[in-house]
């Protein structure tokens, strides 16, 4: 013991600590995670605490008093190189870390890393060094631990965020910053993931917050969000400010306020031109969560949630259209197979456009041309024999559904009454006939009224939002046009819907023609 108090006395600030201090020392020895142990200038054990009983065997009435490691602690080989790297560390500044095999009582060796640190006197004469040591593996599973979350933060290939439990992030990786499209991960801290998320967020959230109450899910989950654009994140931090200055804007005259909102247009239709499109806003995450728990408490106390994942929105929509392009084949496929069994060519062109209505659209228009021009001749430039004319007729030959939202159609389809649909100049359908292609439009942003009467102009149903015209091309002539309409809630078509369009109306045209040289009594 006159070692141990020799050597805490030099450690000391003033010299003389006390019984008091001595408790206190044995206190924070004894709870210590790692094995302590201290060698006064002739290189005697001084203390050592419980984890280095409990590692070695030795007890602290064994090992205090005495001198070296000699014999008892270090093989007597080994004991010289060991002994002299430690007692090393009294004649040098900082911290020394070594790697020695250490004896147990029971005979037995354990690999243990050793940091030691020398101990002086107020006048900075040596007056021993303190040596804390743990096992090897111990210490390299906490090296891994630590250098795995600094690598999952760095460098991983999938987001990591860490959230706490009020669900705002705390950590983020660079990956997720990108995801997010953050200028810098420190963006996101702190924050609301609402301010980043336009449409999603309630499902993460609902995730995050079952995994705080019930632990991490069995499987991954494939989250769809939509991120917000920049104009939004930037302004809904300011929409106290923004309330305000719309009441100062509310007494300004006509003219300033018209000059302000042509200015606010040009100024959103810039930001719109700058901003990412909604489809490139739209992102699938494949998502794992874990909920963190601090190992320092006796019970599990959560400290959050670590949310890992990875963009896999290309991977989804080629799988979405994969699958699309498996039902559209097999929707021709069995069209063909049903129209087949049609005595009547006008009904297996009919049943052409209700096999394609699945999954493709809500609503088909048959339009045959009143003269679709006369019969190619045999030449070799029997393609240049019958152009579309400038100014078509184009008679309702038939819909699909047949039935218009439970009411009948104005005037019942057929084609032998002759009479045209009332198209105006530049509608959808005569272009695509003028120019024998598929042409596509839509209302765009419009919505309520402005979208009815935008149908009701082109002589669509009642909620049509996109429309779909092409050409029917058979034996060199343009014999009318199909129109595909979708409603609202549905996307615009695209160049793939348009292709899937031509093959229909490939099949459609040879039926309409069949019809056509049938109704002539041709062979």
């Amino acid at each position: 013991m006159a070692a141990r108090s020799e050597t805490h006395s030099a450690s000391s600030s003033d010299g003389d600590g006390g019984p008091d201090d001595e408790l206190l020392l044995a206190a924070l020895l004894d709870g210590m995670d790692a094995a302590l142990c201290a060698f006064d200038a002739d290189g005697v054990v001084t203390h050592w605490n419980r984890e280095a009983e409990r590692m070695l065997g030795w007890t602290q009435e064994e090992a205090v008093g005495r001198k070296g490691l000699a014999g008892w602690a270090v093989r007597p080989a080994d004991a010289e190189e060991v002994e002299g790297r430690l007692f090393d560390a009294m004649r040098s500044p900082g911290r020394q870390v070594h790697e020695f095999a250490l004896l147990t009582k029971d005979g037995g060796r354990v690999l243990v890393r050793i940091q030691s640190s020398g101990v002086s006197s107020a006048d900075g004469r040596p007056k021993g060094v303190y040596c804390a040591f743990s096992e090897v593996h111990a210490q390299i599973d906490l090296e891994r631990c630590i250098a795995l979350s600094e690598a999952l933060l760095e460098d991983a290939s999938w987001g990591v965020v860490l959230v706490d439990a009020d669900l705002r992030p705390t950590v983020t990786n660079a990956y997720a910053a990108r995801a997010f499209r953050v200028p810098a991960r420190a963006t996101m801290l702190g924050r609301p993931l609402g301010e980043l998320l336009e449409q999603g967020m309630e499902e993460l959230e609902g995730a995050l917050q079952h995994v705080l109450g019930e632990g991490a899910p069995p499987a991954p989950a494939e989250l769809w969000v939509t991120l917000r654009r920049q104009g939004d994140r930037t302004n809904a931090g300011r929409n106290g400010a923004d309330a305000g200055r719309n009441g100062a804007d509310a007494g300004r005259s006509g003219a300033d306020r018209a000059g302000a909102d042509r200015a606010d247009a040009d100024a959103d239709g810039a930001e719109a031109a700058a901003d990412t499109t909604d489809s490139a806003r739209r992102r699938c995450w494949r998502s794992g969560f874990l909920r963190l728990a601090s190992p320092l408490a006796e019970e599990p106390v959560p400290l959050g949630v670590a949310w890992l994942f990875q963009d896999v929105t290309a991977e989804k929509q080629a799988e979405r259209e994969a699958a699309r392009l498996r039902f559209r084949a097999g929707q021709l496929h069995r069209a063909a197979r049903a129209a087949a069994e049609c005595a009547d060519p006008m009904e297996s062109a009919c049943l052409h456009l209700e096999f394609a209505l699945a999954g493709f659209a809500d609503h088909a228009l048959l339009d045959l041309a009143a003269e679709p021009g006369p019969e190619p001749s045999r030449t070799r430039d029997a393609s240049l024999d019958a152009l579309p004319p400038s100014d078509p007729r184009l008679v309702r030959a038939a819909l699909a559904p047949a039935v218009e939202r439970g009411r009948p159609p104005f005037i019942e389809p057929g084609t032998a009454s002759g009479i045209p649909v009332a198209y105006p100049e530049g509608h959808p359908a005569l272009q695509a006939y003028q120019r024998c292609t598929s042409v596509r439009a839509s209302s765009g942003e419009q919505r309520g009224p402005d979208a009815t009467e935008w149908a009701r102009a082109r002589k669509w149903p009642q909620g049509t939002v996109h429309g779909l015209c092409t050409v029917l091309r058979c034996r060199g002539r343009s014999l009318g046009v199909v129109t595909f309409l979708r409603d609202a809630g549905r996307r615009p078509f695209d160049r793939e819907d348009a292709d899937y369009a031509e093959q229909i109306a490939a099949q459609v045209a040879a039926a309409a023609d069949l019809a056509g040289v049938l109704g002539k009594g041709q062979p």
